[in-house]
């Protein structure tokens, strides 16, 4: 069995796992999941990326912001004891729009594209990689990795409709070498 990596956009992963579990985020246990997914692609899962931001904390953070932020470090501090898993973290960003709140994660996207881009050079056996994302802005660097005789098998999820949480763009599902649609059986498993 060949060697993968699976590189996982966490934001796209909560979104999923909350629209699967209509509001509430279904538990899933990442190590598990991307073996599972490397598995249905006949590969062994040599190393984990997992790419996330840390809750927003304001200059005065709040009982709830700072219960989020130690939910959130708990978390991190038990994903990094695995070493198969290596977490990179952006930043949180709140924005005031229209009197509504609303948070991006920024710098998430820099860290998986660099990441990609160093697989031909830190990790030369490895001819085939899983991306767990929907993010049309991996294409270039997706083009760049298929012109290196690198496989991209893309784990997503998406519907027909512009603008919602999970439109991919045809450009992704062209450009990669296969994608395979998430379900909601896969958060189950990766429980087991």
């Amino acid at each position: 069995m060949k060697d993968t990596i699976v590189f996982i956009d966490a934001g796209f992963l909560s979104k999923l796992s909350k629209y699967f579990g209509r509001g509430k985020y279904l538990k899933n246990n990442i190590f598990n999941l991307s073996k599972i997914f490397s598995k249905k692609e006949g590969l062994y899962c040599k190393h984990i990326f997992y790419y996330t931001a840390p809750p927003f904390q304001s200059s005065k953070p709040t009982k709830d912001e700072n219960k989020r932020k130690e939910n959130y470090d708990n978390f991190i501090r038990t994903l990094s004891n695995n070493k198969i898993i290596t977490v990179r973290e952006g930043r949180c960003q709140k924005i005031i729009k229209n009197h509504k709140i609303e948070y991006h994660q920024k710098g998430v996207d820099t860290f998986l594209t660099m990441d990609l881009m160093t697989v031909p050079i830190k990790h030369k056996e490895i001819k085939k990689i899983i991306l767990i994302a929907c993010d049309s802005d991996f294409v270039p660097v997706i083009e760049n990795l298929n012109s290196l005789g690198i496989k991209t098998t893309l784990f997503t999820y998406f519907d027909k409709k512009r603008g919602s949480n999970f439109s991919t763009s045809n450009e992704l599902i062209q450009t990669v070498s296969k994608y395979i649609l998430i379900i909601k059986q896969d958060f189950k498993d990766s429980m087991k």
